[in-house]
């Protein structure tokens, strides 16, 4: 058996132009209605008042009131009954004796006869008006005496016929409901015009389907983490959920609607990126606690709409790979120290098979003692595993890439002693970049070099990364920590990322970062960070012998 398919519900368009079309028809026929009623009302008072006119014009005529006084009237008065009737477009002009003995009738037979109709009131010396029926029909006729020295000597009646009256309403009528048909068309046309127009902007939907779309596009709105912003023409806000809320820091809704992307108070490069015309694809921007990956697409429909804005928070990704970087390159280091400790290892197994065993011994303690220095160096001064391990890494990282880098004789910090205010993670970015961009100034220099201290000063986190490259230009003091700015060649993956992470992560802690020339060239970049209250009593400042220490270049 088939199961019969229930037709669709009309559309939204449909429906508002079915229901407009119904009014409108019923708003002209009842106007129409209206008119008609009204039209046959103002015809008969336009008859009795025509009637009454043309009646007690005859009566007041003096040559009827002479022709009654001859011994035949109606040899006078058919002719000028006639003649009156034709002239003032009247249907019959009846004159008549006091008692109702017709002078004059259109119908010639009908001369002599009795009037039909009511005549007490006029031989009373009273003008009225009556509808009645009489020889020639039902008619609308008015019935006035003719007086002489207070006297009623006659009967004057003028009348037009009820069927005359209909046919000049019924003339009115006809081009009353040919306009009526005409407003009805047009508007029917017009109604048309303006539901197709609505049928594709509701995509020809009804309203419970618009009203299902619109429950599960606010549930949508609502579950999905990812930030989503849409803008409209003039670039103000038209939507934003509550993910794009909280990843650009913005107010609540309510505040947002209706305003300019140009006010919300966001980095510049991230304005830009919102206003642009063309799309941007997983752009990386950064606001002041959080990296976000953004991707904006134009809404066309024959015109330019709008922009859709998708945001993804890579803040903790970022940290991630940053991290990620440094195992790396530790790992990397711990593989060059194992080639090189192999080649060493080569080199003493060969001094034994010569005979040389007291020299294989000297070069064997010689690099064990170098690289157990290395190790008591970077402990003694930074105590704190995790920096202790990143600069461990980037020691080696740099000395394959021709750099040395230095631990300062003031560095000081013990181990355990730095804040929960203060994670691992946001340390590994700050210092990580910090020597990164260091490295790579100083490479190709003479000498290659780049000095790091980090130590506690006057309830601060001090950490300071010193390098021998050409610096930086104090029109440059500010950009060098914006996103995308770099005085170094573009690479695969970008650059100018490093200190603009650098940046976001120091004032997430409310510090400072700056940016100075170096004594002897190059630049020095310090970050001072905050430590909470009683933490100061826990660290120390160490002095390393030395003036400063380097770390042996051979060791990777």
């Amino acid at each position: 058996m088939r199961i019969p398919v229930l037709p669709r519900p009309r559309s939204l368009a449909g429906q508002l132009f079915a229901m407009q079309a119904v009014l409108l028809a019923l708003v002209v026929a009842g106007y129409a209605l209206f008119s008609y009623v009204r039209d046959q009302g103002q015809a008969e008072e336009a008859a009795r008042r025509q009637t009454t006119a043309v009646a007690r014009s005859i009566a007041d005529a003096p040559s009827v009131l002479t022709a009654i006084h001859t011994s035949d009237p109606s040899a006078e008065l058919q002719p000028y009954a006639l003649r009156v009737q034709q002239d003032t477009g009247v249907d019959f002009v009846t004159i008549m004796t006091p008692g109702g003995i017709r002078w004059t009738h259109p119908d010639p037979d009908q001369i002599g006869r009795s009037f039909l109709g009511n005549i007490s009131r006029a031989q009373r010396g009273e003008s009225f008006t009556e509808t009645y029926t009489g020889t020639l029909g039902p008619s609308v006729r008015a019935v006035t005496p003719v007086e002489e020295h207070g006297r009623v000597v006659g009967l004057v009646s003028a009348g037009i016929k009820v069927e005359a009256i209909s046919e000049r309403v019924r003339e009115q009528v006809i081009a009353l409901f040919s306009v009526a048909a005409g407003i009805l068309a047009l508007g029917a046309i017009a109604t048309y015009v303006i539901n197709a127009r609505l049928r594709r902007h509701t995509h020809g939907m009804n309203a419970a389907e618009l009203s299902r779309m619109h429950d599960y596009h606010q549930a949508a709105l609502h579950a999905v983490r990812e930030g989503l912003l849409m803008l409209d023409a003039q670039h103000r806000v038209a939507l934003i959920n509550d993910g794009g809320r909280e990843l650009l820091g913005v107010g609540r809704q309510e505040d947002v609607m209706g305003r300019s992307v140009a006010d919300l108070g966001l980095p510049a490069p991230l304005t830009g990126a919102l206003l642009a015309s063309e799309p941007r694809v997983d752009e990386v921007h950064l606001t002041e606690s959080r990296v976000l990956v953004v991707n904006t697409s134009p809404v066309s429909g024959g015109q330019r709409r709008g922009t859709v804005v998708t945001l993804r928070d890579v803040t903790e990704l970022q940290s991630l790979m940053g991290e990620l970087d440094s195992e790396r390159g530790f790992s990397q280091a711990l593989r060059s120290q194992a080639h090189e400790a192999a080649n060493r290892l080569h080199t003493v197994v060969s001094l034994i098979e010569l005979g040389r065993a007291e020299e294989a011994v000297e070069f064997a303690t010689a690099e064990l003692e170098l690289a157990q220095a290395l190790t008591d160096q970077v402990v003694s001064a930074v105590s704190e595993p995790v920096l202790a391990a990143l600069l461990l890494g980037k020691a080696a990282q740099a000395n394959e890439r021709g750099v040395e880098l230095v631990v300062s004789s003031d560095s000081g910090l013990d181990d355990g002693l730095l804040p929960r205010s203060l994670p691992p993670r946001d340390l590994v970015t700050i210092l990580g970049n910090l020597v990164d961009n260091a490295v790579d100034a100083a490479r190709g220099g003479m000498p290659a070099r780049v000095t790091v201290m980090a130590c506690a000063e006057d309830g601060e986190l001090v950490l300071r990364v010193a390098d021998t490259g050409p610096g930086v230009h104090p029109a440059h003091a500010d950009r060098v920590f914006q996103h995308g700015f770099s005085t170094k060649p573009t690479g695969p993956g970008g650059r100018g990322l490093g200190l603009a992470l650098v940046r976001q992560a120091v004032r997430r802690h409310e510090g400072t970062l700056t940016v100075a020339d170096a004594e002897g060239g190059g630049a020095v970049f310090e970050a001072r960070l905050p430590l909470t209250h009683g933490t100061e009593n826990h660290m120390t400042r160490k002095a390393v012998s030395g003036a400063e220490s380097g770390l042996p270049g051979g060791v990777a």
